[in-house]
Order: C-alpha cells, then structure tokens, then sequence
C-alpha cells in the first residue's frame, strides 16, 4: 500500500494535537496544585456547608414557629393568660371595676364638751383599719382609699393629722374608701348593731354608704418588692 501525501499531513497534525493536550494536561495539573487553588477550593467547600447548615437551621426555626403558633391559639396558653390576669389584680398591678360602695368617713362636727378628749370626734388610722377588715371578712375582691389601691400589704399609720398608706402616700379626711364586691353583703357588714360604723357615729363621726353600680379601683400606684421571701422549693417545682 503506497502512502499519499494526505497520510503524512494527517499524522503530523495528530503528533501536533497529542503534544498540545500533553502540555494542557501538564499545565492543569500543575496549577491545581498551587496553594491559592486548595484555599479556593477549601473556601467553597466551607461556603457550601455553611449554607447547608444555614438551611438546615432555618427549616428547624420554620418548626418551632409553626408549633409556636398553634400553642399561641390553644387551650394551655388561655388558661395561662388567665392565670396572669389573676395574678395581676391580686397583686394589684391591674386597675379593676366592678360593683360595690363606697364609704365616706369624716372627723365629727361635734363640738368637744368640756374636760372630753377630742381626739375621741377624729378618725384613727385603728378607725380605717376596722372598716376594712370588716369588708375583707364580707368579701370585698379590691379596695382602695382616696383612689390609693389597699393590698394585704399596705400599712394604714397614723401621722398627725393624716395616714400614711403604702409607703409614701399621705391621705387626709375626708377617706372614701372604695370595695369592690357583693352590695348588699358589704353594706350590711358595716351596718349590723354593734358594728364599726355604729360605734363611730356614737363619737359623732360621720360615716355615709353609697352602693355604686360601677366601682372603679385603680392600680397599685408604687411597687411591691421582696427582699426576704423566697418561694418554697415546692411552689419553685410547680413552675418550673
């Protein structure tokens, strides 16, 4: 078989594309070696675990918000918001309304015969004191006197002419002191033969009930802190 000249000019373009894919071969490799190609590649490969992790993380926050949500509108986050509005008017950091009365006490008008004791026709912080045990016991849920909230733990002291309530509040007569409760039960509480206010109108004291439909009793205006009590280990239990 004779050889043509195409047969030579077909090899040597073969021999001249295997030496360029050799040195192209050569050349990548070399390069992929370097330094800087693994930090790139190094670098990517971090990005796309960073991203992986990203979104892995931000399925997991789509859960929890999706369960969120459903906790939000059930029956154990309504009874807990009750619980806290509870808690809030017993402690007396919620104003509150309801029916009830309100009891008006002043100092008397009387004059002070001769040789009497005339701190006998003025109000004690003893007086006020009476007057709201007395509606405790008949079931008062709120009190307040001259629109200062009364909680269990409110002083009533007297200092001269006024009293001192929470701390810092000094009220002078005339006290309205508002409750919020059963009319009739409050009312009569204070009325029975006997009682408070039959023994302060003997000294003249003047005394007025009035039932009110709409009793409004505002917040505690101060704070209330413990710097002693300290939950027991059980109640700690229960709300954890």
């Amino acid at each position: 078989m004779r050889l043509k000249p195409y047969h030579f000019a077909l090899a040597l373009v073969g021999l001249v594309l295997g030496v360029l894919l050799s040195v192209q071969f050569k050349v990548t490799k070399e390069t992929l070696k370097t330094p800087q190609i693994h930090r790139v590649q190094a670098v990517g490969a971090k990005i796309g675990e960073a991203r992986a992790d990203r979104d892995k993380k931000q399925d997991q926050i789509s859960k929890m918000r999706a369960e969120l949500d459903k906790m939000a509108a059930g029956v154990e986050l309504g009874a807990l918001r009750e619980e806290l509005v509870r808690s809030r008017i017993e402690a007396g950091l919620s104003g509150v309304y309801g029916p009830g009365i309100e009891v008006t006490l002043n100092d008397s008008n009387a004059v002070v015969k001769p040789g009497e004791n005339p701190n006998l026709y003025v109000l004690h912080d003893e007086d006020i004191l009476k007057v709201l045990n007395e509606l405790r016991a008949a079931g008062a849920e709120a009190l307040a006197i001259n629109d200062q909230r009364v909680l269990a733990t409110s002083e009533i002291r007297c200092t001269g002419p006024t009293i001192l309530i929470n701390r810092n509040q000094r009220l002078t007569p005339p006290f309205v002191i508002s409750a919020i409760g059963n009319q009739e039960n409050l009312s009569n509480s204070l009325k029975m033969r006997g009682g408070v206010i039959e023994n302060l109108q003997f000294w003249g004291i003047q005394v007025s009930i009035k039932k009110v439909s709409q009793v409004n009793i505002p917040a505690l205006s101060g704070t209330i802190s413990f710097d002693y009590a300290k939950p027991t280990a059980e109640d700690r239990k229960v709300h954890e």
